[in-house]
């Protein structure tokens, strides 16, 4: 609450919320959009923001998917907003199977969105897309949220149309992480991985002003975000 009353936004997007939106007892300021997942203290999302959506969707309609409360869209006159959670594939794998299948209907989602107008998708996307994108490249190859399977997703949505606004803005830049992990004083040695995204449709992307990442916030393994766009 402290960051979130620091720093001025349209739009405050949240993920991996753990809770029901009935255990919140902080005072937001702002319309509210939650999307809990039926399991209890498991994934979810929700967005703030002073801005009226012409309309809300939670998920992507698709009942195979929308139990785990990962997706909220909100749509406006010129744009789409989607606030994400995707799936991790979690140890040795086990999920990576099903985090596929998310992964090409969630690329399907998008594009039918943006046939209408821009798309901007707000998240943690739980892949570490490049060698820049994470500190120790080799020993991690078989680790959820570096295989090769899960890029070559990643690289299949950006070539589906979307730019990933921190490339864009800092395209060489390195050990620009948003997630490190608890053990070993990772984030003193900022030993971490980048998988916190703002995409947004190519077409709106000579739109992007800023994009950041606030790694002195601390609260969470993940750091804040941030994206200023023009669209």
């Amino acid at each position: 609450m402290d960051f979130y009353g620091s720093v001025p936004f349209d739009f405050f997007c949240i993920q991996e919320t753990k809770m029901q939106r009935e255990q919140s007892g902080f005072d937001f300021g702002r319309l509210e959009f939650w999307n809990d997942a039926l399991r209890k203290g498991y994934s979810g999302t929700a967005v703030f923001t002073g801005m009226e959506p012409l309309s809300v969707r939670y998920g992507m309609g698709l009942e195979r998917h929308d139990a785990e409360g990962r997706i909220i869209t909100l749509e406006y006159p010129s744009f789409f907003l989607i606030n994400v959670y995707t799936p991790n594939s979690q140890d040795e794998l086990r999920r990576l199977p099903y985090r596929m299948e998310w992964e090409d209907d969630f690329r399907a989602y998008c594009r039918a969105l943006d046939a209408g107008r821009p798309v901007i998708i707000c998240g943690d996307l739980n892949v570490a897309h490049t060698e820049m994108d994470i500190k120790n490249a080799k020993s991690n190859v078989k680790n959820a949220g570096f295989t090769p399977q899960e890029r070559e997703k990643m690289t299949l949505l950006l070539e589906n149309g979307w730019t990933d606004t921190f490339r864009r803005v800092y395209p060489d830049k390195r050990d620009g992480y948003t997630w490190w992990s608890y053990m070993g004083n990772a984030r003193a040695r900022n030993v971490g991985w980048r998988i916190d995204y703002f995409l947004v449709s190519k077409r709106a992307e000579t739109g992007i002003i800023e994009a950041k990442i606030y790694d002195q916030v601390y609260g969470s393994d993940h750091c804040p975000v941030g994206l200023t766009i023009s669209i």
